[in-house]
């Protein structure tokens, strides 16, 4: 295994050993209902990594197919701007995820920071995000739950860093319209997929016409507290450009979120046909001069109230297991 290009080939888990005998185990960065991110040092190296601790006995048969898919999509995925996996440990209790580390946080945390913001750099991190995807369809991988949180950065002080994280809903699809199964996040969710009907990676791009909605609008395309109607508008493709945030917003911009957020999956737009449309070949000079100050307020606005809800969630489910009498903070076992 090779992490990285400073440290040439050090010890991984071909070399017979353990994860601990190879990493250091450090503060921790997240966790999940099985499954515990930490931050983790190469004892070998030094380089610091992040690393997935699955607990197998919190698997359920189901559980562990999609962990074993997500391991093996992510083994084939070698893109500048996809997370990338280095190394995993299949051990007695536990599965060990070597991944790098994301230090900057999420995307749309560093865009609301921003003073200035305009059409050219939600442009260009749309452009990101399109080839990235392209990389995965070439690929025959479908993602299948793109959202902001699965939107991160690698570094505190590069706002192009990106990269695509989460592939946990991710699988390879080798024929057009072979995937069934209902999965994504509501707002963000293909109606396709809603529908129930069988689909491909046209379901990517659709989520990528909210995101790029997002970035330009400063709001979701779909707002609904109802998610009965919240579903019933998506499936619909029934969404606006509202003059009073999208009057200044170029025609081509509006136009390629049309062609990605069109029900007819086809004539919605491929990655690569994402990537030639007039949007993406407007001159650097010409976006930059759209303003998108009084949308940044507004998508200031909607990203609080999106971590707002991430952190009643969280608080939710900590109260349902100390219900059932399990102790939050044990889900949380230092190894």
């Amino acid at each position: 295994m090779r992490l990285s290009k400073e440290s040439g080939d050090i010890e991984d888990s071909s070399s017979g050993k353990h994860f601990k005998q190879l990493y250091k185990l450090g503060e921790e960065l997240g966790s999940g209902a099985f499954s515990t991110v930490k931050n983790t040092e190469h004892r070998q190296s030094g380089e610091y990594f992040a690393v997935k601790i699955v607990t197998k006995d919190k698997l359920t048969e189901e559980d562990e197919v999609a962990l074993r898919d997500e391991i093996d999509i992510l083994k084939k995925l070698e893109h500048g701007n996809i997370i990338r996996l280095y190394d995993v440990f299949d051990e007695k209790d536990h599965y060990y995820l070597i991944t790098e580390k994301m230090m900057g946080g999420e995307l749309f945390d560093r865009i609301v920071q921003k003073t200035i913001y305009n059409e050219k750099e939600a442009r260009d991190v749309s452009k990101i995000l399109i080839e990235a995807l392209r990389y995965c369809h070439e690929r025959h991988i479908v993602h299948r739950d793109l959202k902001p949180e699965n939107l991160l950065l690698a570094s505190e002080d590069d706002d192009i860093s990106i990269k695509i994280a989460d592939f946990g809903f991710a699988k390879r699809c080798t024929k057009p319209k072979s995937l069934k199964t209902q999965c994504g996040t509501p707002g963000y969710v293909a109606p396709e997929i809603l529908k129930g009907v069988l689909y491909d990676s046209q379901a990517d791009m659709w989520s990528l016409g909210v995101i790029i909605y997002i970035l330009l609008g400063g709001y979701p395309p779909f707002i609904e507290e109802n998610q009965r109607e919240l579903f019933k508008k998506i499936m619909k493709g029934r969404y606006k450009f509202h003059d009073e945030y999208w009057s200044d917003i170029s025609d081509d911009g509006k136009d390629l979120i049309k062609s990605l957020m069109n029900i007819d999956t086809e004539t919605r737009l491929t990655a690569e046909q994402a990537l030639s449309s007039k949007w993406m070949k407007t001159g650097d000079e010409v976006l930059a001069g759209k303003d998108l100050g009084a949308n940044l307020t507004k998508f200031q606005a909607f990203n609080a109230k999106r971590k707002l809800k991430a952190t009643i969630k969280t608080i939710i489910a900590a109260n349902k297991l100390c219900s059932l009498g399990i102790d939050f903070k044990q889900l949380n076992l230092e190894e």
